[in-house]
Order: C-alpha cells, then sequence, then structure tokens
C-alpha cells in the first residue's frame, strides 16, 4: 500500500505505523506543540530506513542549536533517501539539510526551486516563511514583501489549510496589509487552536492594529493549553509582557521575564532566549523604568556561552544589547570586529546597517544619546535586513526615538511619533508625546 503526507504527496515507507507518525510528527512542528520530537522518533523507530522523519528530526534539533545531532541525522537522512526515496524526497532532504548545515543563501535558493516543483511540500515551504526563516535572514530589505509574495503564489494549492492560512495571514501582516492579515490568521487559528504558530501570528496582528487588551485576553485564555516546554511558549508570554509596558506597567513585565524568560526559568530555543530576553530588559530601561543590575548580567553569561561568536545579525544586534547594557566592551568590540570583517569580505548580506546598530546601542547605554541618533539615523530604513519581525525590529526604532527626546530633538522625535500614532493606537507613544507638550 503506498502512503502518503496530509498534502497528498507520496511518502517512500511501507510501515504505516511510520507514515502516520510521520504526519502527526509533521504537524505538530508545524503548530509548535509540544510532543513533536517524541512523534517523529516514533516513525524513526517503526522504520529506520524512512528519511523523511530524521531530516524533520534534524530541523528540530536545529531550532534548539543542537548542531552535532542536526548535521548527523541530515546525513543519515542524505544516505537513506538516496537508497530509497523519490526525486521530490531527494529535494527535500537536501533543501532541509542545507538548512540545517547552516548554508542559508543555498538552502533558500533550493527551497524555492522545490516549492516551484512540488508546492505543497509544506515542511520546505516553511524554511522561508516566519520571522526567523531563510527570507527574513536573507539580508534581504524586501524580505516581507517577498514572504508575501510567495505565498500569494501558492495560496490556490493550499485552500482552507490551517498552517498555510497561518503563515499566510502573518505574511500579509508584515507586510503592510495589518487588516487583512488578522482576519486570515484568525480564520487558520479557528481551524486548529493547538496551533503555537496561529496565536503567535494574531497576537503580532493585534500588536500592528493597537489591540493590546485584546492580546492580553488572548494570551491568558490561550495559553494555559500550552505547555511550558512548547517552542512558542515564552515567547508569546513576551508579547503579553510587550502589553504591560504599553500600560507603564513595569513590574507585571518584569513578573513575566522572571516566570518565563529569565535564562533559570525558560524553555526557549537559544535565539528565543537572547533575543526575549534582551529585547525586553532594553525596553524596560529605555522606557525609563529600573531593571536590576543581577538580572542583565545572568542574562549575559547565559547569552556569551550560547553565542560566544558573531553568526546571524539578528543574534549579533542582541548580543550588543547584552554587551551595552553590561558595559561589556571586550565582547563588543571582539563581536564587532568581526561583524566588520564579515562586511569587508563581502559575507554579510544584511550589509553596514549590522554594526551601526551595535554602535548606536553602545553609545545610548553610554548615555550619549546625540551620537545614538546621528548614527542611527542613516540606517533606520535598514534595520529590516536584520531580521525578526517588525514587533522586534521596533526595538532600534524606539531606540532611535527615546535617544532623540532626550538629546532634545523633539521635533524629529515628535514627527516619528505622529507617524506611528496614525499607523496604530499606542499608550506608550501617546505618553511619550505629552511629555514633549
Amino acid at each position: 500500500m503506498a502512503f502518503e503526507d496530509r498534502y497528498g504527496l507520496p511518502v517512500s515507507t511501507s510501515s504505516h505505523e511510520a507514515a502516520s507518525a510521520y504526519r502527526e510528527g509533521v504537524d505538530l512542528m508545524l503548530a509548535g506543540w509540544t510532543g513533536t520530537a517524541e512523534t517523529l522518533e516514533r516513525a524513526i523507530a517503526a522504520d529506520s530506513d524512512f528519511a523523511l522523519p530524521h531530516i524533520a528530526r534534524a530541523r528540530l534539533h536545529a531550532f534548539y542549536q543542537q548542531g552535532d545531532l542536526a548535521r548527523a541525522k541530515a546525513t543519515v537522512a542524505r544516505e537513506l533517501v538516496s537508497k530509497r526515496g523519490t526525486e521530490r524526497e531527494r529535494s527535500h532532504v537536501a533543501t532541509l539539510a542545507l538548512a540545517v548545515e547552516g548554508r542559508l543563501p543555498e538552502a533558500l535558493t533550493a527551497a524555492l526551486k522545490h516549492i516551484d516543483a512540488w508546492p505543497r511540500d509544506a515542511v520546505v515551504l516553511s524554511l522561508p516563511l516566519g520571522a526567523f526563516g531563510l527570507f527574513a535572514f536573507s539580508g534581504m530589505a524586501d524580505h516581507d514583501r517577498a514572504r508575501h509574495e510567495l505565498c500569494e503564489r501558492v495560496a490556490h494549492h493550499y485552500g482552507e489549510d490551517w498552517w498555510f492560512l497561518t503563515l499566510y495571514g502573518w505574511a500579509m501582516t508584515e507586510n503592510g496589509n495589518v487588516a487583512r492579515g488578522r482576519t486570515v490568521t484568525e480564520h487558520g487559528f479557528a481551524l486548529r487552536r493547538a496551533n503555537a504558530h496561529a496565536a503567535h501570528a494574531v497576537l503580532h496582528a493585534m500588536f500592528e492594529d493597537g489591540s493590546i487588551d485584546e492580546a492580553d485576553r488572548l494570551v491568558d485564555d490561550w495559553i494555559p493549553s500550552y505547555d511550558r516546554s512548547g517552542i512558542l511558549h515564552g515567547h508569546i508570554l513576551w508579547h503579553q509582557a510587550l502589553g504591560a509596558l504599553e500600560h507603564g506597567d513595569a513590574a507585571r513585565a518584569l513578573a513575566i521575564y522572571a516566570d518565563v524568560l529569565q535564562p533559570s526559568a525558560t524553555q526557549a530555543p537559544p535565539l528565543n532566549v537572547i533575543t526575549d530576553g534582551a529585547s525586553l530588559l532594553w525596553r524596560l530601561s529605555a522606557y525609563g523604568h529600573a531593571v536590576p543590575k543581577p538580572l542583565w548580567i545572568e542574562a549575559d553569561t547565559v547569552a556569551q556561552k550560547l553565542f560566544p561568536k558573531s553568526s546571524l545579525p539578528f543574534a549579533d544586534v542582541h548580543m550588543a544589547l547584552f554587551a551595552a547594557a553590561t558595559q561589556n566592551r571586550d565582547a563588543l568590540a571582539a563581536r564587532l570586529a568581526a561583524i566588520e570583517q564579515r562586511l569587508a569580505d563581502g559575507k554579510l548580506p544584511a550589509g553596514p546597517v549590522v554594526p551601526a546598530i551595535c554602535r548606536a546601542l553602545t553609545a545610548f547605554a553610554d548615555e550619549d544619546y546625540a551620537a545614538c541618533a546621528q548614527t542611527l539615523a542613516p540606517v533606520l530604513s535598514q534595520v529590516v535586513r536584520i531580521g525578526g519581525s517588525h514587533a522586534q525590529r521596533e526595538l532600534i526604532e524606539d531606540t532611535f526615538i527615546v535617544a532623540l527626546m532626550r538629546s532634545g530633538e523633539l521635533p524629529r522625535a515628535r514627527a516619528l511619533l505622529d507617524a506611528r500614532l496614525h499607523r496604530r493606537p499606542s499608550l506608550r507613544d501617546t505618553r511619550w508625546q505629552a511629555a514633549m507638550a
């Protein structure tokens, strides 16, 4: 009997149990749900020669920066699929293996070619999408548009699929069509509530349209159904902490940090550990709230172990937050030197915006607000190139606005706040405007 995945694509196994576990494991992975690893391991146990669960498991290892395990699983998958696999499966494994091995430009090229041939291969389609996807980390200035256009191109292949609607709606939201994006994402969420990526995407739409209190209620209502070990558990509560800061409630934001974001408490993947923690603590401080120094020191110590060397620009920028806040000048100098060398060697697709942000953050921490604003101003339109979501990157714009206010550049700060408030309501921005009146 021939077996297929949930999208109707043949899979090379003769085991009903392996095929069933693989389908379930992929759904769990696409939903960011717990039990993914165990389910994929069950598929491997049922048919150890079935390549696809091996490469899916490799991708999951890569999420958690378990590089040796990820590469080993990818190697096994490559060997197995060469012996027993269709053309589609061989391309599927090769593409995911490139991503697992950190060969991101090659992975993006392979993924787009694969999607043209097999548009319903959702696992490969997931690679370019999302805030941490191949498009976002490509260094492109128009990666939000690229994601949206890719989704538009394949939408007719997916119809009412819960996973696709989630990512399609989020792509719309990030590309500026917030109202439509929220509608589409909420529809996907309604089709499968046990979908952390859907809850997350809805929260982004609510961030963009200013529905902060509604977002708070969504997290309160939904998060009890999601285990703390879930890949997005801490990040979803990070969104709730941002909502608390909208209301000026620093105590609640710090309580959320202590509960799920602090290194001693979090179960998140390493990239989320450093980005969620650093960005929340930095926002608290930049908005004028006291942040206990030990929190920065603890988080920086862990971050230096997780990302000791220059890597993704998105990670480097958040490592610069730690270095600036803790006055760890040696760490920042070493990282900046590596970034500048990569830039000189033509190996930094995000370009000069990366070192500029790092220097600006240091100036801000040194209370040289004029220098911070002067450094950021020429590159502000290029911040998108570091990747991540708009909500995450807004940290840099916030830093710029605060630097303008503290250096006396009030007309420029007002102009930026006016533009943001025309896009969405914001209690924080309104308070800042009032402070400059």
